[in-house]
């Protein structure tokens, strides 16, 4: 096994990943995409997501921080997206440490959940800055 493959595991051994499905009947979660902006652009978007590129995700994430997303709390499930489902799952974790610890991911990614045949938005947004 790759140190990567071990960092993964040990990642996603603290998360209740969600299957797409499972995303799409949650009523009240925070759905912040980290894919880059031509992926978004390309492909579309979950509808209602949120667009964090992932080099600010923690800043605008962290429940006490000066920089963080209006509207949600420590306590809000925080689902993650990345393409396919492996960055996600990093990023998840990160936020878990950050004091977000219903912060989640989405197996199979963006590409997982459009592949369910689940309700898009073409197009991508900016991403919040």
């Amino acid at each position: 096994m790759s140190t990567l493959d071990s960092i993964l595991d040990e990642a996603r051994s603290h998360l209740r990943r969600l299957e797409p499905h499972e995303l799409h009947a949650l009523e009240d979660a925070l759905v912040v995409d980290i894919r880059p902006h031509h992926d978004r652009l390309a492909e579309g978007e979950i509808e209602n997501s949120v667009a964090v590129e992932r080099i600010v995700l923690e800043w605008r994430l962290d429940p006490a921080g000066d920089w963080r997303l209006p509207g949600f709390t420590a306590d809000t499930t925080v689902v993650v997206v990345c393409n396919e489902g492996w960055a996600s799952s990093l990023a998840a974790r990160d936020l878990q440490r950050i004091g977000l610890p219903n912060a989640t991911d989405l197996v199979g990614g963006y590409r997982g959940w459009r592949a369910a045949g689940l309700p898009v938005r073409e197009g991508g947004s900016q991403a919040v800055v």
